[in-house]
């Protein structure tokens, strides 16, 4: 093997594996920074940070591997936070109201996929034009105060799903792990993964392979809205109650968690497990800081510069 094929093999294994080796560089630079970083509490607080962002990266995942983009979610979350926290302040019981708000996400973002679908518009412009209108609904449903979930027993149970534990572990982290596996299986183990996959490397040569792409676009972004509803759900239970605010810039968290992952923003490319190793690098990142006290302002470059990295990552990988 020359020397030439053996770079350039190399240089392939670091690419794909970026997220991976950015993680573990974090960890051990952050350990050896702070002696608190590596307890029990602060690893257990970093997956539980993060498990919000990771539930909805995974839904976007699935967008972005057909070349989609979604910058809707954010205001999904809040939205769907609205409802469920005024389904639980009257006292309706969660096993009724979860799902209930799972399937209003759903149905939110498969508006949005069906005008990329059928009206032939952008997925940047249909999503774009989503988030004002959903962040404006959020602020007359709720007019622009929060919803507290109240003291009921049904809030109480509520309650647990973002702020309870289980076996000393916080439940939002199962939640995490288990949208994890449920998309992991979904995307590498059904047809319908597959034909995800095969709209996003050409849309055109999907059609003629006999895929209905109407019905695979809709589908991811209706994934992409139950993803972003059930994190609202985490996100509401965990406060006490709904934001009409929540989720500023979750889309963009998202979006830079599937990126860093190693999702091509051209489509047709990337893992599940490379998302949720993004949204650890996110949430590892935010953490480091925090606990050595760097100011947010100097979080927001630093995090900035991670997702610009990924992207010239993902350029030089696409080129190649």
């Amino acid at each position: 093997m020359s020397t030439l094929t053996m770079n350039k093999a190399a240089t392939r294994l670091l690419i794909d594996n970026k997220a991976f080796l950015a993680l573990a560089l974090l960890v051990i630079v952050s350990a050896a920074l702070s002696d608190n970083f590596l307890t029990v509490d602060n690893i257990l607080n970093v997956l539980r940070q993060s498990s919000i962002n990771a539930i909805i990266a995974m839904g976007v995942t699935f967008v972005i591997l057909t070349a989609g983009i979604d910058l809707s979610v954010g205001a999904v979350l809040a939205l769907t936070g609205a409802f469920a926290g005024a389904m639980t302040a009257s006292g309706l019981t969660p096993w009724v109201g979860v799902p209930g708000t799972i399937a209003a996400g759903a149905c939110l973002g498969a508006i949005s996929g069906a005008f990329v679908a059928f009206g032939r518009i952008q997925a940047f412009i249909v999503t774009l034009v989503a988030m004002t209108i959903l962040r404006g609904a959020a602020l007359v449903f709720t007019d622009g105060r929060p919803i507290s979930i109240g003291t009921t027993p049904a809030a109480d149970l509520f309650w647990q799903l973002g702020g309870g534990y289980w076996l000393g572990v916080p439940i939002p982290i199962y939640l995490m792990f288990f949208v994890f596996v449920l998309c992991w299986g979904v995307l590498h183990h059904t047809r319908f993964g597959r034909h995800v996959y095969a709209v996003g490397g050409g849309e055109k040569v999907a059609r003629l392979s006999g895929i209905n792409v109407a019905r695979i676009k809709i589908s991811v972004y209706a994934i992409s809205g139950a993803c972003a509803a059930l994190a609202s759900v985490v996100l509401t239970a965990r406060l006490g109650s709904a934001q009409p605010t929540a989720g500023t810039g979750y889309e963009l968290d998202a979006i830079a968690a599937v990126v860093i992952g190693g999702t091509s923003l051209m489509g047709g490319r990337g893992r599940i497990f490379g998302t949720l190793v993004g949204a650890l690098v996110i949430g590892v990142l935010n953490n480091a800081l925090n606990i050595m006290g760097v100011s947010s302002y100097f979080q927001m470059i630093a995090k900035g510069a991670v997702i610009l990295l990924a992207v010239l990552l993902d350029s030089r990988s696409n080129s190649s």
